[in-house]
């Protein structure tokens, strides 16, 4: 079998398709076409009730009348999400920045497998403007695709629906535990104007009403010596993570030598195993635990708070802090995080260190049931992602 005739078939056949021989190659604008709208959301008279209007990213709202009466595929052409694709319900309506791609025979094509199939192919050439960016259909319209029978279309169709379908079910459940963890933290502290919580562990009832205080009474805002560039390497290798604001939370992409860290670690302030990191630029208040693992700070930028735990614990003050409102006394959204902010800052918490560490582990628990749920999620897309590429034979241009 030569190399022309392999890559008409995929690397991933189901058994009952493994004699059916090569899938045809065809061109898109042979399978599917496409049909505009000229609906503007701004001249839309939305209802409660209806027929669905969808827009980029989900449902925009509700119209008393509808353009497409069966199942459609949706792709963004203009504006945020460009070439972003969705499988929309029969009796509904698209925003004029969709286009929606229908099959051009539905006894020869597949629709949802038409779904898989674009989604399978890489729209970002075809995509253009520097200001607002679109991707027309007459531009990708003769982009060559592999197209097997119709029996192995609906196969494939049905797999990849399942494992959505699986995907859906498992974020909706990662919603359900992030909204269960919104609503037991209003109720495990007190609300404004309230000196006790909502809900209170048994054992706690009678120790009476919480403290109040300012940051800057817990502790001192403390932040890392400035690095200069030239004391910046790129040597993942042998150097230390440098995390700049933009890289806070994520993958450093700057690192300092053993001898800087070492220096400036002993010589100047440097967050203790436990101790809450704070972004005091660009997004305020994202937060991230240090581990104890070797690694630099921005100075100003990445700030926290020197606790030595005497009132408040860190790992209660973690959920302390995720609940501020990082607001200038104005309602206006700070724009940088100084000293006298953090300082004047004033938090809720009980005396008794025990609750405080109660009120952690409960929430530090379902946290982790949220990390293993985004965990399983990532999981499933990848797997789906490599399934995507098996499923489908590679086009070679």
């Amino acid at each position: 079998m030569n190399n022309e005739t392999n890559k008409l078939i995929p690397e991933l056949r189901f058994p009952e398709f493994a004699n059916d021989g090569n899938w045809e190659e065809e061109i898109i604008e042979n399978i599917a076409k496409a049909e505009s709208s000229s609906i503007a959301l701004n001249k839309l008279e939305l209802k409660k009730e209806g027929y669905p209007v969808y827009g980029a990213d989900s449902i925009v709202g509700f119209i008393e009348s509808y353009q497409h009466e069966h199942n459609y595929i949706s792709i963004v052409k203009d504006g945020s999400g460009v070439g972003r694709l969705n499988l929309c319900k029969s009796k509904s309506s698209i925003l004029g920045t969709l286009v929606a791609i229908k099959a051009k025979d539905n006894k020869k094509y597949n629709l949802n497998w038409i779904y898989y199939l674009l989604s399978s192919i890489d729209f970002s050439s075809y995509i253009k403007g520097s200001g607002i960016p679109h991707i027309y259909y007459s531009d990708y319209k003769n982009e060559n695709v592999f197209v097997p029978n119709q029996d192995e279309q609906q196969k494939i169709a049905s797999c990849l629906s399942s494992l959505d379908e699986l995907i859906t079910a498992h974020t909706n459940k990662l919603e359900t535990l992030k909204t269960y963890k919104k609503g037991l933290m209003q109720n495990l502290f007190p609300q404004e104007g309230e000196k006790v919580p909502k809900l209170r562990f048994k054992e706690f009832e009678k120790d009476g009403e919480w403290s109040e205080d300012k940051l800057g009474n817990i502790g001192n805002p403390s932040m890392c010596k400035r690095i200069f560039k030239e004391e910046t390497t790129s040597d993942s290798i042998n150097g230390i993570p440098f995390y700049k604001i933009g890289t806070f939370g994520k993958q450093a992409d700057s690192y300092i030598s053993k001898e800087i860290y070492e220096e400036y670690k002993s010589k100047y302030s440097f967050p203790k195993n436990g101790e809450i990191l704070i972004s005091a630029s660009g997004t305020i208040g994202r937060l991230v635990v240090y581990d104890g693992e070797p690694a630099f700070f921005q100075d100003s930028n990445i700030v926290w708070i020197s606790n030595d735990e005497s009132k408040v614990k860190n790992k209660f003050l973690y959920y302390v802090y995720s609940l501020l409102n990082w607001q200038t006394s104005d309602g206006g959204i700070i724009q940088r995080l100084y000293n006298a902010n953090l300082k004047g800052m004033v938090i809720s918490y009980p005396e008794n260190s025990k609750e405080q560490q109660k009120i952690a582990n409960t929430l530090s628990s379902l946290d982790n049931l949220i990390k293993e749920q985004s965990t399983k999620i990532e999981q499933l897309k990848s797997h789906k992602k490599g399934l995507m590429q098996g499923l489908f034979p590679k086009v070679n241009n």
